[in-house]
């Protein structure tokens, strides 16, 4: 028989909703050779060539044109999905229990039981005065990482302060609305360098309180007979 002649493979589909707008997004389990990929990029041990296995990922097991612009956390969900789909619907984690801050676990989780928290009380629009508001949008997932994974503490301040500028959707006073995209980088930067701590505290705090994957977990010091809650949140703390 021809290879060529071979028969066809049937791949399954199904449907997600994204966390961010609810927009429906066709996708598939991911195939071996895009499972190599992901391999290869996870062996460097570099980010980025992580984050980009990532992105072709989802860009070839959905019917998304492009991930960019989407949500640090919606980006995180579907691989999240696409990885259920297409390895097994476990993931095994090594876990350190806190009251020793020492001893580890192996802990299995269900992967349909990881979700997107979303803090109550959430929301984009920012009231920096009584005559001044914002808009903000969520962080790409280039831009999370360089933000919070950045080596030195010094760039790193710098790198937050770049996400927050470039997060911000609309300026709002009395006389008019300003869309930040029209506006030169250099004066959104300015803007967010005339705010006072509290203010830039509210910018944090929409960060801090953004959704984002997580799931809580007992474990049990085999040492102590303790058990605690661990919390995992972020792709990385389930498939370190």
């Amino acid at each position: 028989m021809c290879i060529r002649d071979r028969p066809k493979l049937n791949v399954p589909k199904y449907k997600l909703k994204l966390p961010s707008d609810g927009r429906t997004v066709n996708f598939r389990p991911f195939l071996v050779k895009e499972e190599k990929l992901l391999l290869l990029a996870t062996e460097t041990g570099e980010q980025s060539d992580i984050i980009e296995a990532i992105k072709n990922i989802i860009i070839s097991c959905t019917d998304l044109t492009t991930v960019e612009g989407l949500a640090t956390f919606d980006i995180e969900y579907l691989f999240l999905n696409i990885r259920c789909k297409s390895v097994g619907e476990t993931v095994d984690v090594v876990v350190t229990c806190p009251d020793d801050n020492v001893t580890t676990v192996n802990v299995s989780i269900p992967l349909d039981t990881i979700k997107v928290k979303k803090t109550r009380g959430h929301k984009a629009e920012i009231k920096l005065s009584d005559e001044c508001s914002i808009t903000m949008g969520y962080p790409s997932l280039d831009m999370f990482v360089t933000a919070n994974f950045t080596d030195e503490d010094e760039n790193r301040v710098d790198e937050v302060f770049k996400m927050a500028a470039s997060c911000i959707k609309t300026i709002q006073d009395p006389n008019q609305v300003y869309v930040c995209a029209e506006v030169p980088p250099n004066e959104i930067q300015e803007f967010f360098d005339d705010m006072n701590s509290a203010q830039f505290g509210l910018v944090q705090k929409f960060f801090d309180t953004m959704p984002k994957l997580t799931h809580t977990i007992k474990v049990t010091n085999p040492n102590t007979g303790k058990e605690s809650d661990v919390v995992l949140e972020g792709l990385a703390s389930f498939f370190a």
